[in-house]
């Protein structure tokens, strides 16, 4: 949302807790508050997850003109409910940047159907003549694993109960995803959108995903917990249908698309992001060689080893940088004892080819002892730019008038 590495964020840490006084810093400007600049409106309809303890951290307050949707995450599907400390309460909500309403009349609808709707309507209701941005972040597929028995018809030959729901939740998802496109297409305005179709992480084996053939899952600096898929449509796009495994990172959309909407990023601080408009629309090689996918100095092992790293950078602390072809990992990534058999104790310093070993099976740090090294003063360079973790205790929050919401 504002095209920075999490290390300048301070939440570099996990997700956001319910009750966690935490959110999206205020130091530098949403996409929604950059499109707007240029006369966009901007609609966001789903989740938010960047912070809600204060009302200054809710989307109407960060760009958005209008919100429909939840603050927190992995809420019931059908009720919008989410229960903490014994107590039950719906966190739907439908804002503006000076109102605030709760939303109790929706329960029973499904919220992949809920959130098609209302982005229909929204779009719908817009007028031709100002450009707007939409973003549209469902809460399928996130537990809980819940979808109308409609779309579970289609996958009974698959063995785990899980993993069909989590592919009739898809269905509906992408069902969705069709209604909103041919909401724009009967407004006349395809010729002149871009979609962008993107995940957030890799996928939960547990709870019906799957990353194969990749290892690791979401949570891991694994290929099978970072990489991402995607699409874009769009008229604008001079090259289509066609696959580019170029680098992109999260962060590119934020001056890609502020690009393509005649934007610039004056007023912006320490963006990561770089502008890929010419690796999507003309397919040409991307222009990111290099991607930090994290460094968590909360999470670090408890290790007696000592080498010639740890001159370079702390190895007990969670991290991950690619550039080029080659990734390191440095921390612990065997934690879960019930995957032993999938992941295999290793060193506290990892190395991989990824063109040659896609799979990350084979470290080679050991065989490439001066790349480590140079990776290494790469991840110190970047963690003496970075900013201390955000990661507060919960407060004990009681629901009001049945609805969370901020509380200070």
């Amino acid at each position: 949302m504002t095209g920075r590495y999490s290390i300048h964020t301070g939440l570099q840490h996990g997700v956001i807790m319910p009750t966690q006084p935490s959110a999206l810093p205020l130091d530098s400007p949403t996409l929604a508050d950059k499109l707007k600049e240029v006369g966009y409106t901007t609609l966001a309809v789903g989740k938010w997850h960047l912070g809600h303890y204060m009302k200054k951290y809710l989307p109407t307050r960060r760009g958005f003109d209008r919100f429909f949707g939840f603050y927190m995450g992995s809420l019931d599907h059908y009720t919008h409910s989410r229960c903490m400390y014994r107590r039950c309460a719906v966190d739907l909500h439908d804002d503006t940047p000076t109102t605030f309403r709760n939303v109790f009349n929706e329960s029973g609808v499904y919220s992949t159907q809920l959130f098609t709707r209302k982005a229909v309507d929204l779009i719908n209701a817009h007028s031709r003549k100002k450009p707007f941005f939409l973003h549209l972040a469902y809460q399928a597929v996130h537990t809980p694993l819940q979808v109308p028995k409609k779309y579970t018809k289609y996958y009974s030959k698959l063995m785990r109960p899980k993993r069909r729901l989590y592919a009739a939740m898809t269905t509906a998802m992408d069902e969705g995803v069709g209604q909103v496109v041919n909401a724009i297409k009967r407004k006349g305005l395809w010729k002149n959108t871009v979609l962008v179709f993107t995940t957030d992480n890799g996928a939960n084996p547990g709870h019906g995903g799957s990353n194969f053939p990749l290892r690791g899952k979401k949570n891991q600096f694994f290929e099978g917990g970072i990489k991402g898929v995607a699409f874009v449509a769009s008229p604008l796009l001079k090259v289509k249908n066609y696959i580019n495994r170029g680098l992109m990172h999260v962060s590119d959309w934020f001056p890609t698309l502020i690009h393509v909407a005649g934007g610039n990023l004056r007023g912006t601080k320490n963006v990561s992001g770089i502008n890929q408009w010419n690796t999507i629309s003309k397919h040409q090689p991307s222009k990111r060689h290099m991607i930090l996918h994290g460094i968590d100095p909360m999470d670090t092992v408890l290790s007696t080893t000592f080498t010639s790293f740890n001159k370079t950078f702390d190895i007990r602390m969670a991290a991950a940088l690619r550039i080029g072809d080659y990734k390191l990992i440095t921390g612990a990534t065997n934690k879960a004892s019930k995957h032993k058999k999938i992941f295999k104790p290793s060193s506290l310093v990892k190395l991989y080819h990824i063109g040659r070993d896609p799979k990350e099976q084979h470290n080679i740090a050991q065989y490439h002892m001066a790349r480590v090294k140079e990776m290494l003063q790469v991840l110190q360079a970047y963690y003496k730019t970075s900013v201390p973790v955000t990661y507060p205790l919960s407060d004990i929050v009681q629901p009001r008038n049945s609805a969370w919401g901020p509380w200070r």
